[in-house]
């Protein structure tokens, strides 16, 4: 594939869940508009940090499989091990289980149906999907990613275009105390998670034609695209939306189309947001087990994840996806998943971010592309890292916990797999 479908399969990983869904959340305790543009802001800097730096590391390691790849040639094979790990049993299962959830809730304001028969129902038709043909994948990821963005680019004309009546929108000084509490570190959380999938491409890179050249592009160029709109969308949401109607809730794109568009329209548009949910799950349940499978290659552990089918598709690996995220959907609610989610998926870039100081030191025969204003963005994107964690355990220790209690399972199953290779 070229770049263009590397930076649609950036944009549907990126546009999804959390830029309908992160908002309410936000604004149960930081509301002066200043900050919650700050926050988009700020975490759009942090991910077009991240992805110059994973094109430096992917363009020149050259292979599939991410942050397990790159830990393990960078550091040492836990640190590689346990970032796999991570892919497998959060990283992009609880992901897609988050997107089958915001899926359920925005279709159920149209059927009527129970939200979370939708959500399952919706991951296993995906997964079926996913299991016979790449082709059919691609070009479906291809279509409906640039779907996603016209219709945010609709949603954010059509916010400027119509008056409003009751608007969150608050421009007096109360930011310059709000960005200096915790409460603003928390929102950031889930912020950075809605730009969560800027890496997505170079899970992919075997598969990406001329992946020096077209990785950077692919990443650098998905991310900024979506970093824009993501701070105009936020701004038209407040615009058309009163703090007491947004304040916490998880469908925000249903109460801004419902104010525009009354409950005619919002059904339309809520069919919308839901057809581009299905996008971010279909590009997480792509992605996802292809660092599976990179792990079943090194690790006798996990061998089963190997198994493809005749059209060479990692069918053991999306299904023990599949499973792993349902299991998130019937037993976690969206915030806690999101919250420890989000800790140990920041945890694992900002290790692999840190690798572009060891790669600069080494001298490689084929060096890749290279990030500019070094060593300016990967410490842009450490400290914000190390500011996102320290407030996660500070305030949300449990899910800061449950997300370490993660890594340890991971540590245990490491030395198990030592077991075996020696004991074979």
């Amino acid at each position: 594939m070229g770049w263009k479908v590397g930076a649609a399969l950036v944009v549907a990983n990126m546009i999804g869940t959390g830029v309908f869904t992160s908002l309410g959340f936000q604004l149960q305790d930081v509301t002066n508009t200043w900050s919650i543009l700050i926050l988009w802001l700020l975490g759009g800097v942090m991910a077009l940090a991240g992805a110059f730096c994973y094109a430096e590391i992917g363009s020149t390691i050259n292979k599939s499989g991410g942050e397990y790849i790159f830990l393990s040639k960078l550091f040492h094979p836990l640190l590689g091990y346990l970032s796999g790990w991570v892919s497998l049993t959060i990283g992009f299962a609880a992901p897609v289980a988050l997107a089958a959830m915001a899926f359920g809730a925005y279709l159920a304001n149209v059927l009527q149906v129970n939200p979370t028969f939708l959500a399952i129902s919706v991951i296993l038709v995906v997964s079926v999907i996913h299991s016979f043909n790449l082709s059919i994948s691609s070009k479906f990821q291809s279509y409906a990613s640039w779907f996603k963005v016209l219709l945010i680019i609709f949603l954010i004309l059509a916010g400027i275009y119509f008056s409003q009546d009751d608007s969150a929108l608050d421009f007096s000084n109360t930011w310059t105390l709000e960005i200096l509490t915790p409460s603003f570190a928390i929102a950031f959380v889930y912020v950075s998670y809605s730009y969560t999938g800027w890496n997505a491409a170079s899970y992919i890179i075997e598969e990406i034609d001329k992946p020096k050249i077209n990785l950077p592009k692919a990443l650098i160029r998905g991310t900024l695209l979506v970093a824009i709109l993501y701070v105009l969308i936020q701004v038209v949401f407040l615009m058309h939306g009163s703090l007491e109607d947004l304040r916490g809730q998880l469908d925000i794109g249903h109460i801004y189309a419902t104010n525009i568009f009354g409950n005619r329209g919002a059904k339309a548009i809520n069919i919308l947001i839901s057809f581009f949910l299905i996008s971010s799950i279909s590009a997480m349940i792509w992605v996802g087990p292809r660092v599976s499978l990179a792990m079943s290659k090194d690790y006798k552990l996990w061998k089963f994840l190997s198994k493809k089918n005749k059209n060479d598709i990692p069918v053991s690996a999306i299904w023990l996806q599949t499973v792993l995220s349902l299991t998130y959907v019937l037993t976690g609610t969206f915030e806690s998943v999101l919250l420890y989610c989000g800790f140990i998926l920041q945890l694992s870039a900002a290790l692999t971010v840190a690798g572009v100081f060891i790669l600069r030191k080494e001298k490689t025969k084929s060096p890749g592309f290279k990030a500019p204003f070094h060593p300016v963005l990967p410490v842009i994107f450490t400290l914000f890292s190390v500011w996102i964690l320290v407030y996660l355990i500070l305030d949300k220790p449990m899910e800061s916990m449950i997300g370490l209690l993660i890594l340890g399972i991971g540590v245990f199953t490491y030395f198990i797999n030592k077991k075996i290779s020696k004991s074979s």
